[in-house]
C-alpha cells in the first residue's frame, strides 16, 4: 500500500492521519512546531456531525468537551440578540485537543514528526495541511484564555467598529477570547494588552472592563496576521485540506468543523490511491472536487455576510432585526454550515 505523507499536524492533518490508520494506510505527519501549543482559534466546534468524528476515529476525544447552547450577541457593549444553537457546540482548547489527536495517531502506529518542515510543492502521496497561505492581508487574529470570567451565555459574540470577538468556555473553567480585527499598525501594546487595546478601539470598553476583572493566562496569548479569508491560492497539482484550502470567516464558528470535514472528504480517495485503485491525479481531483462541493455554499454565504459585520450600516441592520425579533438566526446559521 502507498504511504501518505501529511505536511501539517493541526486538526485537519492529525484527524486525516487517524482516519487513514483506521483503514490500514501507512501515514507520516510532519509538524513544523511542537505539542502542546496554543493557536489563534475560536476553540468551539459547531456544525460537525458525530458520524464525521466517528469516521475519523476521534469521537472519544470530545466526550469531556464543554457543551454550549445559549448565545448572546453584543454591539459595542449593548445586548442585541439572545438565542440558542440548534445543537450544542463543543468547547475545547487547541492546547488539549491537538495533543490528544497527536497521541491517538501515535498509538495507532502512525508516525508524527515534530519540528519537521516539508517543502510546499506537489508530490505523489503528499497532503498539504499546514494551515493558511501566508500573504499580505488586512486582518489580525488575537487570542487569550481568561480565568474567573463570568459569562452572559455559553457563547458570546461582540461586534465592534474594527472587527469582532467571540467568547467560549473551555476546560478547567477557562474562557477563550478570540478576535478578528482590521490591522491597525499604530497599536503596539505587548501581549494580551494588544487584544484589550483592539477591543477598546472598536467600542467594546465594557468587555475590556470584564476581562481586566478576570485573570488572563498570559502563556495562552497568541497572534496571527498576514492572511486572507476564503479560498486560498493553491497550485492545481498540490493536494490541500483544511485552512490551506479555504478559511471561512470566524464569525461563523465553523472553522474547526471544516477541518474535520475536509479530512473526511479526503479519506476515501486516499485509501483508494494507497490500494492502487486510483491514480494520484484522480485522487487529487477527487479531493479538490469533494471540498468544493461540500464547502462552496457556506463560503459564499459567509463572504456575503462578513462585510455586514464590519460596516456600520450592516451592524445597524443586524441590531434592528435582532431587537425586533426578526433576525433569522437559525436560517443564517444553516447557510454557513
Amino acid at each position: 500500500m502507498g504511504r501518505v505523507i501529511i505536511a501539517g499536524g493541526g486538526l485537519a492533518g492529525l484527524s486525516l492521519a487517524m482516519g487513514l490508520r483506521l483503514r490500514g494506510v501507512s501515514v507520516e505527519v510532519h509538524e513544523a512546531g511542537t505539542y502542546p501549543r496554543h493557536r489563534v482559534c475560536g476553540e468551539f466546534i459547531s456544525g460537525v456531525e458525530t458520524s464525521t468524528l466517528e469516521s475519523l476515529g476521534i469521537d472519544a476525544d470530545f466526550e469531556d468537551a464543554e457543551r454550549h447552547s445559549r448565545v448572546v450577541w453584543f454591539r459595542e457593549g449593548r445586548t442585541i440578540f439572545e438565542g440558542s444553537m440548534p445543537s450544542p457546540a463543543l468547547g475545547i482548547s487547541r492546547h488539549r485537543l491537538d495533543l490528544r489527536l497527536r497521541d491517538r495517531v501515535v498509538a495507532a502506529d502512525g508516525h508524527v514528526y515534530e519540528r519537521s518542515r516539508q517543502s510546499r510543492e506537489p508530490r505523489e502521496g503528499r497532503i498539504w495541511a499546514a494551515g493558511r497561505v501566508a500573504r499580505r492581508g488586512p486582518w489580525i487574529g488575537l487570542k487569550c484564555h481568561f480565568r474567573t470570567l463570568p459569562m452572559s451565555a455559553d457563547l458570546e459574540m461582540h461586534l465592534g467598529t474594527n472587527g469582532y470577538a467571540g467568547l467560549a468556555g473551555i476546560e478547567n473553567g477557562l474562557v477563550n477570547v478570540c478576535g478578528l480585527f482590521k490591522v491597525d499598525r499604530s497599536r503596539r501594546a505587548p501581549g494580551v494588552e494588544l487584544l484589550l487595546d483592539y477591543l477598546a478601539a472598536g467600542g467594546n470598553e465594557i468587555l475590556v472592563e470584564r476581562l481586566r476583572a478576570g485573570r488572563a493566562d498570559e502563556d495562552s496569548f497568541c497572534a496571527v496576521a498576514g492572511f486572507e479569508l476564503g479560498r486560498q491560492e493553491v497550485q492545481d497539482e498540490l493536494c490541500v485540506i483544511g485552512d490551506a484550502e479555504s478559511m471561512i470567516p470566524p464569525f461563523t464558528g465553523n472553522g474547526m468543523s471544516m477541518a474535520f470535514q475536509s479530512a473526511e472528504v479526503a479519506l476515501e480517495p486516499l485509501w483508494r490511491w494507497s490500494r492502487g485503485e486510483l491514480s494520484w491525479e484522480a485522487c487529487v481531483a477527487g479531493i479538490h472536487g469533494g471540498l468544493h462541493h461540500r464547502f462552496r455554499r457556506r463560503l459564499l454565504a459567509a463572504s456575503a455576510l462578513h462585510p455586514m459585520l464590519l460596516h456600520r450600516g450592516g451592524r445597524v441592520v443586524i441590531e434592528g432585526l435582532a431587537r425586533s425579533g426578526a433576525l433569522p438566526f437559525g436560517s443564517l446559521l444553516s447557510l454557513v454550515r
